[in-house]
């Protein structure tokens, strides 16, 4: 397994073996022994969510507040997305920092957001199928959204009239967070 590191302390894109021939192809999607070593913690998965979305769909940037937060190891399924990453912990070097990075379902990459980054991303298929295991449950009270479009990113530049919830519309801006992290 590859694995590479961004400018955000703790983001780690994992790029499988992927065995292919005649009949198709196999690869180990996940494997909690090799996942903590890479991560260089105990960590444990509680749920996993899936989503279908049409092309140009955003959803996010989201987080849940401490206790509640949590680490999301994602993937796509089928079609393509860009991944968006804020980092919104406050002692961290990259702090308001974000990061884009591109997940296709035919490159079987896994990308892993840890707790305290706001998380969202944006399709570029048809029916798109992004999944997801979290480090910690849904809790509707902790939840937390900023600003996809927010000028301190690079976001608004890169994708034009989404299609997004109406959370997600009137999401905070960056300068208007008190992060939790």
């Amino acid at each position: 397994m590859e694995v590479k590191k961004f400018n955000i302390p703790g983001v780690l894109l994992l790029k499988p073996k992927v065995f292919k021939d005649e009949r198709g192809y196999f690869y180990e999607s996940f494997n909690q022994q090799k996942f903590n070593e890479l991560t260089e913690s105990p960590i444990t998965f509680v749920q996993d969510n899936q989503s279908m979305s049409q092309k140009n769909t955003l959803r996010g940037l989201h987080f849940q507040a401490p206790p509640f937060d949590q680490g999301k190891l994602v993937r796509v399924v089928k079609g393509a997305v860009v991944d968006l990453i804020v980092d919104i912990r406050k002692k961290s070097a990259t702090y308001g920092q974000a990061l884009m990075v591109d997940l296709k379902a035919d490159q079987h990459e896994v990308l892993w957001v840890p707790a305290g980054c706001a998380h969202g991303f944006y399709t570029l298929e048809e029916d798109t199928i992004f999944q997801y295991k979290c480090t910690n449950f849904y809790h509707k009270e902790s939840e937390g959204a900023i600003l996809w479009s927010d000028p301190a990113f690079p976001f608004a530049a890169a994708f034009k009239n989404p299609i997004l919830s109406a959370k997600d519309e009137i999401a905070l801006h960056f300068n208007q967070l008190k992060s939790p992290f």
